[in-house]
């Protein structure tokens, strides 16, 4: 071994990182020996030293125990499939995928609805993995730590990397406190020795602790979970350190009220419309104009009446945009500034419009309809800006009666530069489920699908069956015609999520490779028989999952 005085670790690494040809070691190399095996043995030994003169580490506590999750386990066969999904760890596939076998990554969220569908929860040995897997995958969490249960709590505060499921409280069916248990060795009852008036107080104390002392993850988590369970009692805890907190920080606890939003929330709301902060400023009128019965909405509708009149002698719609937006209106969350390009008056009167309830509009315009004042003329080129604010205020306001009168029959012609206002798949997000499937699927059945993938992903999945029966069509059309395969492949990749998969054997016969059509784009043909055997073996996997998720003598739930 070299002999030498003892030499400083910083410079055996300036001498490792720059190289024993530039700098000379700090070391005497022992006969025979060179100087760069004898600088990585002062190394060894500087490492064996710092190591040996370690003081015992402080014991941390013990962690606390895991919560109990009573849920049913996987049938064994879920459980191997959960394995073999989860084993796959790369992102969902692009538009350009090929081959026959079907995407896992695509078909596990639909794997996790179902399984939750059922109230399972996950096996122990696949929750670090589960949880790896929906730390990548932000579209997963939801379920995911749904599936996963409390124990994804108790593990995110063992391992930073898992600290998503703090912000995010999953839809389990267990209680805040339960969610948050407290610390080892503190005081949590006996189970049914335990009355129930002494298990709230502890429950209580448990979530009083954590949002005066937690993580601010933990705090949101607390928070949003709360707000599922008791909305008022969510509010109140809010209220109490609301001064205090950072303008960002209330804006992140302010977004959890939109669950359960009542009208117990208005006086709340009321009073952060005067907050320091914009943006909280911003979301407060926001969540008071969904609120139809609230005073912000009345003076929303106030302000907007006044620039919508009637004239009965053409009929029309004239508008009186407003001049200047005050300060009143600014606490009520009109944005004074419009963005690049848009004129001062339109913008502040699209903001009006969109925050007043839709219902003022009837007995404003002569007790009309939906349908019939959308269908009135509005004078001197207004009605870009009036009927996108309607379009707004309907998806905001989940109205179906004006969202049918913006969106009109299918067979019109899609939104293009003379109807750029309109935004049918928000439109179609307000109708009931089968009313919204049966319009898309008339719209596909009359414009094909270059104008509808946004609609499809608006439709309650698996689709109807008219709603699969016009998209398949329109994919073989697509493919008779020799139209560019890959600019399907977006569609294809829903029909695969998507279709019933009870229609596989239907689909079997597309799945042969026809001729090359003249003029079509070359190896056209055998994308679509590529793609329609993927698609089908996609819908036989599925009905695979079902079958394996379902427990004995209960009937399947909808999907995957």
């Amino acid at each position: 071994m070299a002999t030498m005085t003892t030499p400083a670790w910083d410079e055996l690494v300036a001498a490792a990182l720059l190289g024993t040809g530039r700098r000379t070691p700090p070391v005497t190399p022992r006969p025979g020996q060179d100087a760069a095996t004898a600088l990585l043995d002062a190394a060894a030994i500087q490492t064996v030293r710092g190591r040996a003169g370690l003081l015992p580490a402080v014991a941390r506590h013990r962690p606390p125990t895991a919560p109990a999750d009573r849920r049913p386990p996987l049938p064994p066969a879920a459980r191997a499939r959960l394995a073999m999904l989860l084993a796959d760890r790369s992102g969902p596939a692009g538009g350009s995928r090929r081959g026959t076998a079907p995407d896992l990554t695509e078909l596990l969220p639909q794997w996790l609805t179902a399984a939750n569908q059922y109230g399972y929860r996950a096996p122990a040995a696949l929750l670090p993995a589960l949880l790896d897997t929906a730390r990548g995958r932000t579209d997963l969490r939801p379920e995911a730590l749904a599936l996963a249960g409390p124990r994804a709590l108790w593990l995110a505060r063992l391992n930073p990397q898992w600290k998503f499921a703090l912000r995010g409280s999953p839809a389990g069916d267990w209680t805040p406190a339960a969610a948050h248990p407290a610390p080892s060795g503190s005081s949590s009852g006996s189970g049914s020795e335990e009355s129930d008036e002494g298990r709230g107080s502890n429950e209580a104390e448990a979530a009083e602790r954590i949002w005066q002392e937690g993580l601010f993850a933990e705090r949101v988590a607390l928070l949003s979970a709360l707000r599922r369970h008791d909305p008022d009692a969510a509010r109140t805890l809010l209220a109490t350190t609301w001064s205090t907190e950072r303008a960002e920080d209330r804006l992140m606890f302010l977004d959890s009220l939109r669950e359960g939003l009542s009208a117990q929330d208005e006086p709340f709301l009321e009073q952060a419309l005067a907050d320091r902060s914009r943006n909280v400023r911003a979301t407060s009128a926001e969540l008071l104009s969904g609120l139809p019965g609230s005073a912000l909405a009345a003076r929303m509708a106030g302000r907007a009446r006044s620039c919508l009149a009637l004239d009965f002698s053409a009929p029309r719609i004239v508008v009186e945009a407003p001049h200047e937006c005050d300060s009143a209106m600014q606490r009520d969350g009109i944005v004074a500034k419009p963005p690049s390009g848009r004129g001062e008056r339109s913008w502040w009167l699209g903001q009006l419009v969109e925050a007043a309830p839709l219902s003022e509009w009837s007995e404003r315009f002569g007790a009309r309809s939906a349908a019939e004042i959308v269908a009135l003329p509005v004078a001197d080129g207004w009605q870009p800006d009036l009927h996108a604010a309607w379009c707004r205020a309907a998806a905001r306001q989940r109205n179906a009666e004006w969202s049918r009168a913006l969106l009109g029959p299918p067979a019109s012609p899609p939104a293009g530069a003379e109807a750029s206002w309109r935004d049918p798949a928000k439109l179609l997000s307000a109708l009931p489920p089968d009313e919204r499937a049966a319009w898309v699927a008339a719209f596909i059945s009359v414009h094909g699908l270059s104008e509808a993938f946004r609609l499809l992903g608006v439709c309650a999945v698996p689709w109807s069956e008219p709603l699969g029966r016009a998209v398949v069509d329109a994919l073989d059309i697509a493919r008779d015609a020799g139209s560019y395969p890959w600019s399907f492949s977006g569609v294809m990749g829903l029909a695969e999520r998507c279709l019933d998969p009870d229609q596989a054997d239907r689909l079997e016969v597309l799945t042969a490779q026809p001729d090359e059509p003249e003029n079509g784009s070359p190896g056209a043909a055998g994308y679509w028989s590529e793609a329609f055997q993927r698609l089908v073996g996609t819908l036989r996997l599925r009905a695979t999952m079902r079958r394996e998720l379902t427990p004995d003598r209960r009937a399947a739930p909808t999907g995957p």
